[in-house]
């Protein structure tokens, strides 16, 4: 025990000690903590602290279980979409050249560091910064109840393409070309029975905590003996086994931990360097080319034939820079093409353009509010067939999550009201398998405004039912139904008692705590039948 103390540096507790309390702080005042991480690496590396050899493993593994995770949520039918693969390659075609352009323009007229660029360099600088962050956007997903939304699947999507990319650049530098042997990597889809055979007897407990590391570390080593990039490989094991039942619960179960490591890859990030004063200004231009980056992916989109509110979205949550880039100008450093200062340039670059995407994806919904009428003028006359109209039919009753304890509350309610209950997800394979047994359910997310255009709202629904597993997604859910004009009594669940309290901010009818109720229910019906009624006396 005492050597693997002696291997953690003395400033590691101090380091995490003070990120925990800059992100309850920037929590405290309603930004993501993921800025106050980023707010403490810039003050360590103001002070002139660098990277603990325990932060940059801890901030590896995150981003490793992080593109696991991903791949367990990815079905790579979706990639196949021309919204997906048709954007991300047109949007990286075109922010390259406009972006080499404005670099060449800024360094002609003598601006600070632009001066260094030539066409070859401008162009790897452009390329860097025309990927989005996977870290940022997936963490801002699920703060805001979105990961499995139609625009987080697009986005995600659209992230992985660039990673894609990347991961041909990275072959092309000449840093780390692929075995000849790498093709062979696709063998192991002939291994997804056994796998999920083993999570099926894994159990809900430990043993599948560490089925999940062994297959997200696994496969990242598996890659890199291929001379591949790791996370490729956590990620294609993840999309390997995604779709089986156990494959969400994995996830679930590796939340926590993916969490507590990206908190050192946000840290790492401030303390790649401390910026000079022209640094500093040369990544604040390069920040406000972003807006260029929102504009295209909401044009793009749009033609696509994405509605606005969807569009607007997914080109939100794409509104930053991304790890992937900061790589891609490291690897350039290091063969020569590109000069070291822009290294740290990219770095800065990255680390306030997540700043700047915290604040406007928690207040995405507000933008589009604000501008709507504006951003529907670009719509596309064609509609995808997943953004039809939704019909609820004859419903009284709406509810949201389909998932165990929503499948229960759908039957129980149809019982008591036949034919006047209709069920929402946002996973179409589990639409497709309620459809299957006779459930009234349709695709969609509450969470998301695009779902309300979708729905007749001159239709008189008067209940809805919330048993979404996300809180956010339910308070998000909650503020849509009322800002479209739903007028019935809202019921929502949650499992901790602060959950509760704010579900009773809201205004909801009824909020019930899951496990105290589960408690309750099972009491009940044990005391029933036993044969123990309130009068008796059970010692009696």
């Amino acid at each position: 025990m005492e050597s693997l103390l002696l291997t953690i540096d003395y400033h590691d507790p101090l380091m995490l000690g003070i990120a925990f309390l800059a992100g309850f702080a920037f929590r405290r005042i309603g930004l993501p903590p993921l800025v106050g991480f980023l707010a403490a690496g810039f003050t360590f590396g103001a002070m002139g602290a660098v990277n603990t050899p325990l932060l940059s493993e801890l901030a590896d593994l995150g981003v490793t279980l992080l593109l696991f995770s991903i791949g367990l949520k990815l079905r790579v039918s979706t990639l196949l979409k021309p919204e997906i693969w048709g954007v991300a390659s047109l949007h990286m075609l075109v922010t390259v050249i406009v972006f080499c352009a404005i670099l060449l323009g800024l360094g002609a007229i003598g601006l600070s560091l632009f001066t260094q660029l030539d066409m070859q360099t401008a162009a790897i600088v452009a390329f860097a910064l025309s990927f989005s962050s996977t870290v940022f956007a997936v963490k801002a997903l699920e703060a805001g109840g979105q990961s499995g939304s139609r625009c987080g699947r697009i986005a995600i999507g659209v992230l992985i393409i660039q990673d894609i990319a990347a991961v041909a650049f990275l072959a092309a530098s000449g840093g780390k070309l692929p075995s000849l042997w790498a093709f062979s990597l696709l063998g192991l889809l002939l291994l997804r029975k056994p796998i999920l055979a083993l999570l099926n007897k894994s159990g809900h407990g430990e043993l599948l905590i560490l089925v999940g590391f062994v297959l997200a570390l696994g496969g990242a080593q598996l890659f890199e003996a291929f001379n591949l990039k790791g996370d490729l490989g956590a990620l294609f094991i993840g999309a390997m086994i995604a779709g089986h039942s156990r494959s969400e619960e994995l996830a679930t179960s590796l939340l926590g931990f993916k969490e507590l490591f990206l908190v050192a890859f946000f840290l790492s990030i401030g303390l790649a360097g401390l910026p000079t004063f022209e640094i500093f200004l040369t990544a604040l231009v390069l920040l406000l080319l972003i807006p260029l980056k929102i504009l295209l992916f909401f044009w793009l989109f749009t033609r696509f034939r994405l509605r606005a509110t969807t569009a607007n979205r997914s080109s939100l949550v794409l509104a930053n820079y991304s790890e992937f880039g900061l790589i891609v100008a490291a690897i350039a450093v290091s063969v020569g093409w590109l000069p070291t200062e822009w290294m740290l340039v990219v770095a800065v670059a990255l680390s306030l353009s997540f700043v700047f995407a915290s604040v406007i994806s928690a207040n995405t919904n507000q933008i589009f509010d604000r501008l709507k009428n504006f951003l529907r003028r670009f719509e596309h006359p064609q509609r995808l067939p997943e953004d039809a109209l939704i019909d609820l039919g004859d419903a009284r009753m709406i509810i949201f999550g389909m998932g165990r304890v929503g499948t229960g509350v759908y039957d129980a309610m149809n019982h008591l009201m036949p034919g006047s209950v209709v069920g929402v997800d946002y996973d179409n394979l589990v639409v497709d398998m309620h459809r299957e047994c006779g459930r009234n359910v349709v695709i969609g997310n509450g969470a998301n405004p695009e779902f309300w255009d979708r729905v007749d709202m001159s239709h008189k629904l008067e209940y809805a039912m919330l048993v979404m597993p996300d809180h956010n997604a339910q308070v998000a859910t909650i503020e849509q139904t009322r800002n479209y004009g739903f007028k019935g009594k809202i019921a929502a669940s949650a499992k901790y008692p602060d959950e509760l309290e704010k579900l009773k901010e809201l205004g909801v009818e009824a909020a019930f705590n899951i496990y105290a109720e589960v408690g309750t229910g099972f009491a009940s019906l044990a005391s029933t039948r036993f044969g123990l009624t309130n009068n008796q006396n059970t010692n009696g």
